[in-house]
């Protein structure tokens, strides 16, 4: 992970920051057109919460649940602790069918896995369906964003890589290459012998897989192919459809500025006898991957997350990097957290610290995450563990000693803020800040009046209120 190296390549990227310009569209702007259409919305916000925590506080019995209701309607479920018993499983099921090919609809959690990758090593042929899925695959690429992935690319780049992978004239109209897309994937869905999907919630009551989706691929993915594969993380089971319901009066509006998604499909078990559709067998994979780490601790509320991408779509730092910077599976505010408790702090350093603190992406979070404290708790831990450098840990040290000293406090503040006045000069800014370069390496900082707020405070005290 080398976040800072990588956001300050993709600011000089005009091409991405042309890009970026239309999180504020649908996004950003749908996404407040469709809340302000909406009476209860906060009581909403309230129940959806309460929905997700009580899920997480008895995962064990809903999983449980969800099990012998999925297994009475004819699926298969598969537990997976880590990300390769998910490609192991997946291979294995390819395996017993003598799976070809499969096609797939969009999945963070296959992402998560590098589930392509380990099909194609074992001689599976695997088609993205989704279409900025497929379009990251022809560039063979990662997904910049949850719900958009390729939200990164402009059109011109679609049309260039379009001409040179189909080999047709290059098209520029949005609606002529969705349709040169669905030419080239038509033939995929009718002759796949595979079909994996994610599952944005999986019922306890039912025992379904649902998806959510603006495509037909999904539906398309999860019918049509004799043998049907839905992973997901454990967290994403709720207790009944009714809860669904709920939940899903805010997933589209966050995630996509709509009332309600084109696509809502729900998966119960296998083809029944006289229907036409479905899949003759159906394999529920549900992974841990790290998620029972965050059961009990500071960053369960984390769990609640239902991917809508909310969180990365108000965020100053994801709108201006993009989420390619991240290095992982998961951008923008969302990812600072899930990264580093996924896949281990040690190995995320600049995540927790990639944010301003805001507080956009939790006043946006559908589901009420705490966003900013669930990143200083992670940064609380980067110091408690060493993790941070050195003098970054011995200046902290050293003005926690001090602050714990009020007089030797107001002596070193008084001395630091004359400093900085002297140093701001007859224009009154910083050009270069000693050991604070990153502070001033992009703007100038404000230079302080000369005397501190104790001592400003005192004053007032002692003229009084009133006095001016």
């Amino acid at each position: 992970m080398h976040f800072k190296a990588t956001a300050s390549v993709k600011l000089r990227n005009a091409n991405l920051q042309a890009a970026l310009k239309r999180l504020q569209g649908n996004f950003v702007r749908g996404r407040a057109q469709r809340v302000a259409e909406i009476d209860n919305f906060e009581a909403i916000r309230d129940a959806a919460a309460a929905i997700r925590d009580r899920a997480l506080a008895h995962l064990d019995v809903y999983l449980e649940e969800f099990e012998r209701n999925a297994v009475a309607r004819g699926a298969t479920v598969h537990w997976a602790e880590t990300r390769e018993d998910v490609n192991r499983i997946v291979c294995e099921i390819a395996n017993r069918y003598d799976v070809k090919k499969a096609v797939k609809s969009k999945s963070m959690v296959t992402e998560e896995c590098a589930l392509n990758d380990a099909l194609e090593a074992a001689g599976i042929k695997v088609v993205e369906t989704d279409l900025g899925e497929y379009i990251l695959q022809l560039a063979k690429e990662a997904p910049s964003h949850i719900v958009a992935p390729v939200v990164h690319k402009t059109r011109d780049e679609v049309s260039d890589l379009f001409e040179k992978k189909h080999g047709m004239p290059r098209k520029t109209d949005i609606a002529e290459l969705t349709r040169e897309a669905r030419d080239m994937l038509r033939g995929h869905f009718l002759t796949a012998d595979m079909g994996i999907s994610g599952a944005n919630f999986v019922v306890a009551e039912t025992g379904s897989t649902l998806i959510v989706t603006n495509e037909g691929n999904g539906r398309l993915v999860t019918t049509l192919p004799r043998v049907h594969v839905a992973i997901t993380g454990i967290e994403k089971v709720v207790p009944t459809l009714e809860d669904v319901a709920t939940l899903m009066r805010l997933l589209p509006p966050h995630g996509t500025g709509q009332t309600i998604s084109n696509y809502i499909s729900v998966t119960t078990g296998v083809k029944g006898q006289g229907e036409h559709d479905g899949p003759q067998h159906f394999h529920v994979i549900l992974m841990d991957g790290g998620r029972t780490g965050l059961l009990g601790g500071e960053l369960q509320a984390m769990l609640r997350c239902i991917r809508c991408g909310a969180c990365m779509n108000h965020c100053p730092v994801y709108q201006s990097v993009g989420g390619h910077a991240y290095g992982w599976v998961y951008p923008g505010p969302m990812g600072s957290v899930l990264t580093p408790a996924y896949v281990g702090l040690e190995n995320a350093l600049d995540l927790p610290n990639a944010a301003t603190l805001c507080n956009q992406c939790g006043v946006v979070c559908p589901v009420k995450i705490p966003l900013p404290d669930l990143m200083r708790k992670l940064r609380e831990q980067q110091f408690e563990r060493g993790l941070k450098p050195w003098p970054e840990r011995m200046g902290l040290a050293l003005w926690g000693w001090a602050a714990k000293r009020p007089a030797i406090y107001a002596m070193m503040t008084a001395l630091g803020a004359r400093v900085l006045a002297w140093m701001g000069g007859a224009g009154k800014l910083i050009h270069q800040l000693p050991l604070g370069g990153g502070w001033t390496a992009g703007r100038d900082l404000p230079a302080p009046e000369g005397r501190t707020f104790r001592a400003l405070y005192s004053t007032r005290s002692r003229s009084g209120p009133n006095d001016e």
